[in-house]
C-alpha cells in the first residue's frame, strides 16, 4: 500500500514537473488592443484559435481601452521597460510610431527573425502602402483595416417613403432623405462618427482634393493642412445647415454615434465599415451599406476612400524566442482562410489579395449585399491626393478639428471660420512635430 502511495506521489510530482517544464517552454506573447463588444470577441477568438493550433506560443490579448488610451499606456510601459510585445495602433498614430526610433521593430524584420515568409506584395496595395516607409520597408502588420461607408436603416427609409434598395448616393440626396425621415417622425435622420475621418479626410480623398500639402504628409514632415478650399467650406456649410434643421444630429466625438445607429435611434450615418459585426449582432432592423456620398458636380469624384482601423506594431527590447512567437502569430493571421473569416465577421477589409479572392469565391458578397463596398472603395487606383494621410501629432489634430466643428454645429462659428481655425491650430501641431523629429 505504501509503495502504491509512493508511486502515486512520484507520478504526481513528475506530472507537475512536466507541466512546469511545458509552461516554461511555452512563449507568452502579450497583445494590447482596443477592441470591445463584438470586435473584442473576435480578437479573443483569434488568440484562442491560434493557441489551440500549436503548443509553443500563447497569445495573451488584453483590452487597454480606446486607441488613444492604449497608445498612451504602451508609451508609458515602454519607458518603464514592460511594454507588450504587440500593440494595436490606429492609423492616426502611424507617423508617431514611425518616428519612435528604437521603440519598434519593423514587421519585416520580425518575420525574418521568426523564419517566416513575408511578402508585402501579398497584401492589398492600399493597405500595405499606408504602413510602408519611404524606403519600401513595411513597418507594421495590417490587421483591422477599415474605411468609411454609409450605413442606413432600411426599415426607417421604407417607413419614410424612400426605396430601401436605393439609398442616397450623393450629399444632396442625403439631405433630401433626411428631410423625409424627419417628416415621418424620425428624431435623428442622419449622424456621423469620427467627424475628421469621415467628413474631411475621406471626403478629401473621395473628391480627389488635398487634405494636406506634400501628398498629405507622405512627402515630408514639412506638410501643412489644406482642408479649407471652397469645396470643403461648402460641405461643412451644408452639414451645419442640416444640423440647424435637425436633419444632422451630432452625437459626439470618436465612434460615439455608432451606438445610436445600432439602437435604431439614428436612421443613416457615415462611419467605419468595421461596424458590420456590431450591427449584425445587435441591430433589430434590416440595414444596408452603401458607398460614401459625394458631390456629383465635382470632376473625378468619387475617387477612393482612405484607410482607417489599425495595424499591429511590434515593440523593441524583447527576446528572440518571443519575436519568433510574434512571427508565428502574424503568419497565422495572414492565412487566407483566417483573414477571410475575419473580414466576413467584422466588416474590416480583407488584408490580403488571397483573402479577398477566397471571400469572393465563397459567394459571401452575393449573399450579403453591401459587404463588398469597403473593398471596392479601397481597391481603386489611388492618386497623390487620395493614397492616404500620414501626419505627425495627428491625434491632437483630430481633437482640434472636433473642437472647431462643434463650434460650427452649435452655430458659434461659420464653416469657414471653423476650418480656418482648425488649420491654424493644426499647423502649429505639425510644426511642433517637425521640429521634434528633424534628426
Amino acid at each position: 500500500m505504501k509503495s502504491y502511495k509512493l508511486a502515486s506521489s512520484l507520478a504526481l510530482l513528475l506530472a507537475g514537473g512536466l507541466i512546469s517544464a511545458s509552461a516554461q517552454a511555452q512563449v507568452e506573447v502579450q497583445w494590447w488592443h482596443s477592441m470591445s463588444g463584438g470586435l473584442g470577441d473576435w480578437v479573443t477568438d483569434l488568440a484562442k484559435d491560434f493557441n489551440a493550433s500549436q503548443k509553443d506560443v500563447k497569445i495573451v490579448p488584453t483590452f487597454k481601452g480606446s486607441y488613444d488610451e492604449s497608445m498612451t499606456a504602451a508609451i508609458a510601459a515602454f519607458r518603464a521597460g514592460n511594454a507588450p510585445h504587440i500593440l494595436q495602433v490606429f492609423e492616426v498614430g502611424t507617423a508617431t510610431m514611425m518616428a519612435s526610433k528604437g521603440a519598434i521593430v519593423p514587421v519585416g524584420e520580425v518575420m525574418k527573425m521568426g523564419g517566416a515568409k513575408f511578402d508585402a506584395g501579398a497584401y492589398v496595395p492600399a493597405v500595405a502602402g499606408y504602413y510602408t516607409a519611404p524606403n519600401g520597408q513595411m513597418l507594421s502588420f495590417p490587421f483591422n483595416s477599415s474605411t468609411t461607408v454609409f450605413h442606413y436603416n432600411k426599415d426607417a427609409l421604407k417607413a419614410a417613403g424612400i426605396d430601401p434598395n436605393k439609398p442616397p448616393s450623393t450629399w444632396p440626396e442625403v439631405a433630401l432623405a433626411a428631410a423625409k425621415l424627419k417628416a415621418s417622425g424620425h428624431k435623428c435622420p442622419f449622424t456621423t462618427s469620427w467627424v475628421s475621418w469621415t467628413q474631411l479626410e475621406s471626403f478629401s480623398a473621395w473628391h480627389n482634393v488635398e487634405y494636406a500639402t506634400k501628398n498629405n504628409g507622405f512627402g515630408g514632415l514639412d506638410t501643412r493642412l489644406a482642408f479649407n478650399t471652397p469645396l470643403h467650406v461648402r460641405h461643412i456649410e451644408n452639414l451645419a445647415n442640416m444640423s440647424k434643421q435637425g436633419l444632422l444630429v451630432y452625437k459626439g466625438r470618436g465612434n460615439a454615434a455608432d451606438a445610436t445607429f445600432v439602437s435604431g435611434e439614428c436612421a443613416m450615418m457615415t462611419g467605419s465599415s468595421g461596424m458590420y459585426a456590431n450591427i449584425k449582432k445587435n441591430a433589430k432592423f434590416s440595414s444596408g451599406i452603401a458607398p460614401l456620398p459625394y458631390y456629383p458636380d465635382v470632376s473625378g469624384a468619387p475617387q477612393n476612400t482612405v484607410i482607417g482601423g489599425a495595424s499591429l506594431w511590434v515593440m523593441a527590447g524583447k527576446k528572440p524566442a518571443e519575436y519568433k512567437g510574434v512571427a508565428a502569430f502574424f503568419n497565422y493571421l495572414a492565412q487566407a482562410e483566417v483573414a477571410s473569416e475575419s473580414h466576413k465577421r467584422t466588416g474590416y477589409l480583407p488584408v490580403t489579395k488571397a483573402a479577398f479572392e477566397l471571400t469572393d469565391k465563397s459567394g459571401f458578397y452575393k449573399a450579403n449585399p453591401g459587404t463588398d463596398v469597403a473593398v471596392t472603395q479601397m481597391i481603386r487606383k489611388t492618386t497623390d491626393k487620395s493614397r492616404g494621410i500620414r501626419l505627425g501629432n495627428f491625434v491632437q489634430i483630430r481633437t482640434i478639428i472636433d473642437e472647431e466643428m462643434e463650434q460650427v454645429w452649435g452655430g458659434k462659428k461659420s464653416a469657414k471660420e471653423g476650418l480656418d481655425a482648425a488649420i491654424q491650430r493644426g499647423n502649429e501641431q505639425l510644426e511642433r512635430f517637425q521640429k521634434a523629429n528633424k534628426g
